[in-house]
C-alpha cells in the first residue's frame, strides 16, 4: 500500500466529482478499448483503474479485469459501483512505481492519459520495464496517452457541480509550475464542498504530470523490450497521430 501521497492524491472530493463529471461512456475512449478488446480471452490489467469508468464497462463485456490505483478513496468507490454492477473484481492499492502481482496479464490497459500521472522520467521508464515483466509471452499494451501540447498554456481550471444529495461541488485549479526541461507540469486544485450557502469541506491536491513526445514515447517504449509499436490518433483507428490530438494511443507487444 502507498504512504501518504503528495501528488495525484486524488482525495475524497475529487473521486465523488470524477464519477459525477466522468459517468461511464462520456468519453470516447471507452468504446475505443471495448472495441479493441471485443472477445479477448485473457486477463487485463487496469493500472490506475480510478473509481471504475473503465473498468466496469470492460466487465461487463464479459473481460477478466483486475485493477489497482493508488488512491483509497477512489478505489473505494470502485468497489461500489462494481459491486453495483454484480461483479466483485480483483482490486488493491498499489502505485505504478512498485505494483506487483504473481501472475501475468494477456494486457496492460491504462487509458484517458493516467499513465502522464508517472511525473518523473526516470521513474516512468521503470514503470514500463514493470508492465513488460508483468504480461505474458505476446501479450500487449495499450496507453492513451497526452502529448508535449499540453504543456502550454495551463489556463486556470473552475467548475462546479451539484451532488445527489444537493452539495454544490467547487474545482478551481492553477497552473503552479511548468517545467520545459523535465516536460513536467504542476497544478494546485482546490476542491470545495458548499452546503445552503456554507463551506463544510474544502481539500487541496496538487496534480503532476510528464507529457511526451511521440518518437520519444516509442523510443521509450523500444527501451523497456516492447515491440511492434503502433500509434493511433484521436480515437480514431483509420489515421495516425496528429499534432492537434488531445490524445494517442499506443500498442505495443511484449
Amino acid at each position: 500500500m502507498p504512504s501518504d501521497m503528495t501528488t495525484n492524491r486524488y482525495g475524497s472530493i475529487a473521486a465523488e466529482i470524477y464519477d459525477i463529471d466522468k459517468p461511464y461512456f462520456a468519453l470516447p475512449d471507452t468504446r475505443f478499448h471495448l472495441e479493441r478488446f471485443a472477445g479477448f480471452g485473457r486477463p487485463i490489467l487496469e493500472p490506475a483503474c480510478g473509481s471504475g469508468r473503465t473498468l466496469v464497462p470492460l466487465l461487463q463485456a464479459g473481460l477478466d479485469v483486475t485493477g489497482f490505483d493508488p488512491s483509497g478513496e477512489m478505489l473505494d468507490r470502485c468497489r461500489v459501483r462494481c459491486a453495483e454492477a454484480g461483479f466483485a473484481p480483483e482490486l488493491s492499492r498499489q502505485r505504478y512505481e512498485d505494483f506487483a502481482y504473481d501472475r501475468r496479464f494477456g494486457a496492460i490497459l491504462i487509458p484517458v492519459g493516467s499513465f502522464t500521472l508517472v511525473d518523473d522520467f526516470a521513474a516512468a521508464l521503470a514503470v514500463l520495464g514493470r508492465f513488460r515483466e508483468h504480461l505474458e509471452p505476446g501479450g500487449v499494451l495499450v496507453i492513451d496517452l497526452q502529448g508535449l501540447n499540453f504543456l502550454i498554456g495551463g489556463q486556470p481550471d473552475r467548475r462546479r457541480w451539484t451532488a445527489p444529495n444537493g452539495d454544490l461541488l467547487t474545482c478551481e485549479g492553477l497552473r503552479t509550475a511548468t517545467d520545459l526541461m523535465r516536460q513536467r507540469a504542476e497544478t494546485t486544485y482546490r476542491y470545495e464542498r458548499w452546503r445552503d450557502g456554507t463551506l463544510v469541506e474544502s481539500q487541496i491536491d496538487v496534480m503532476a504530470q510528464h507529457y511526451w513526445g511521440l518518437d520519444e514515447f516509442r523510443l521509450a517504449l523500444e527501451a523497456a523490450g516492447f515491440g511492434g509499436v503502433a500509434v493511433t490518433g484521436g480515437y480514431d483507428r483509420s489515421r495516425g497521430p496528429r499534432q492537434a490530438d488531445r490524445v494517442w494511443t499506443f500498442e505495443a507487444a511484449a
